[in-house]
């Protein structure tokens, strides 16, 4: 007979976190090795195709039932595993309707010219020499104003993975760029629900967290603009001496119009106003179809019989818009709502996992494990580090990796006379900006589908994100504007 005298629950955020007394660190940590292990081959060996194209969900969901087994053998019930689970769904059910959404925009914004417009002017505008940090540049100011790093993703990050593209540069180099930047404005945006919850996990107000994240973020950004200033001048863009022959085909190809632009700028200006993200990407996608009609009727007449299954198809399925170039052509191509389906069966496989490790207490027990061995100021702030680190890669959200760590290392923080702002900012230095450096978390998925670029091709050049949490233990090392507790 199973019972739950062995777990306690606690609820911070909308987040349930259980603590199971019966389970060991050792037993926490077998479901983990497992998926790791698994991946690892099935990357090594199997060119990530193991079981298919959906190789990475069936590990996860194998990950999953190995904890569901581990779990039943601590005396956690079926009940608890899948309320856990349905909980972590529940709360990806807006992101995966977003990506849904992109899916949409992506084909409603190729078909109506409004891509194929930012990319032409964009060209004109955005040298290679500059173009890497101007990229980062740019995702910095639209991520601040919007608070979201995936909003931003979703708009300007396209346009640039586009215009990038067009100039030779490597794909990979530009995410990398735009998510730098998309992931120091969502930290350092008071509009950004990471940025808001992280101080409230640790016990200071908002704008105290965001000025005393700038002692460690804007080292990071700057050298990250450093380090992008140099790749910019010593690479050889293959599409920089031929940006006229695409000038001419891109314009020979859609009617292309100033006005168009008219589509990202409402959709920008209803998420300033905060218009819920659903609202404005639909706005997007709706404002597409109408400038479709108006500009590119040509456009849909070739591609179906009708110009309203032309949109549909661009809404639903792969689109492909032939041009005279070759470049072109894999440019100005999207897989509509089906192109998202990927990424949204790993968020879902990935939060099954997470769920399953929540429901029994692993994720707890591996935090509390980690908590142990912090026996100096440092070693506190590398636990942190972490802990973030892992539950980004356990749980699969970074919303997890913030609320778990904030809650079992608080008491820690304020036993050591540190200020709760420096909990709150290895928070955000570790949770929030390591979460799209994991290919099935739902940041990394996210981006990832949005971007056309996979993790692993964007990684090293993800800059900011990794640097992050070497910063804010370097400054912990050296003891640099550690902020001491006022006692009264």
């Amino acid at each position: 007979m199973q019972d739950k005298k062995n777990l306690t629950e606690v609820e911070i955020e909308n987040q349930h976190i259980i603590d199971n007394t019966e389970l060991n660190i050792w037993e926490a940590l077998i479901p983990v090795l497992v998926l790791m292990l698994m991946l690892a081959a099935n990357i090594k060996f199997f060119d990530g195709e193991a079981l298919g194209e959906y190789s990475n969900q069936f590990i996860l969901l194998i990950a999953g039932f190995i904890a569901a087994i581990v779990g039943f053998f601590n005396k956690v019930t079926l009940g608890t595993m899948l309320n856990e689970i349905a909980e972590n769904l529940k709360s990806v059910f807006v992101p995966i309707m977003i990506l849904f959404l992109v899916g949409a925009l992506a084909g409603t914004w190729l078909v109506s010219g409004v891509i194929p417009a930012m990319v032409f002017y964009g060209l004109q505008v955005l040298s290679p020499e500059i173009f890497l940090p101007a990229s980062v540049i740019i995702a910095s100011i639209i991520s601040i104003a919007t608070g979201s790093s995936w909003t931003t993703s979703a708009t300007v990050g396209i346009a640039l993975i586009g215009i990038g593209t067009a100039l030779g540069i490597n794909p990979g180099m530009i995410a990398g760029a735009v998510i730098s930047g998309a992931y120091f404005g969502d930290k350092m945006s008071p509009l950004s629900d990471t940025t808001n919850l992280a101080p409230a996990m640790a016990g200071t107000d908002l704008f105290t967290h965001i000025r005393y994240m700038t002692i460690t973020t804007v080292p990071s950004i700057l050298i990250t603009l450093v380090v992008f200033s140099i790749i910019s001048f010593n690479i050889d863009p293959t599409g920089s001496a031929d940006i006229s022959n695409l000038l001419v085909t891109i314009k020979n190809t859609f009617n292309i119009s100033p006005y168009l632009f008219l589509v990202p700028l409402v959709v920008i200006a209803l998420i300033l106003f905060k218009t819920k993200p659903l609202i404005a990407l639909a706005t997007g996608v709706l404002l597409a179809i109408i400038f479709a009609f108006i500009f590119q009727p040509e456009i849909l007449i070739s591609l179906s019989d009708s110009k309203l299954s032309s949109i549909l198809k661009s809404i639903f399925v792969d689109t492909q818009i032939e041009t005279s170039n070759n470049d072109l052509n894999e440019l100005f191509a999207a897989g509509g709502m089906k192109g998202m389906l990927w990424t949204i069966y790993l968020i879902i496989c990935a939060m099954v996992f997470g769920g399953v490790m929540d429901g029994i207490g692993a994720l707890s027990r591996i935090t509390k494990a980690l908590l142990a061995i912090a026996t100096t100021t440092f070693g506190l702030f590398t636990s942190t580090v972490f802990s973030c680190l892992g539950l980004n890669a356990i749980a699969s959200d970074q919303y997890l990796a913030i609320v778990i760590p904030g809650k079992m290392f608080k008491n820690a923080y304020e036993d050591k006379n540190l200020a709760p702002e420096n909990l709150s900012r290895t928070l955000e230095d570790s949770g929030t900006v390591t979460s799209v450096l994991i290919p099935w978390n739902t940041c990394g998925a996210y981006q990832s589908g949005v971007l056309g670029v996979g993790v692993g091709e964007y990684f090293i050049y993800a800059i900011f994100n990794w640097l992050s949490p070497f910063t804010t233990l370097f400054f912990a090392a050296f003891n640099i504007k550690i902020k001491q507790l006022i006692k009264k």
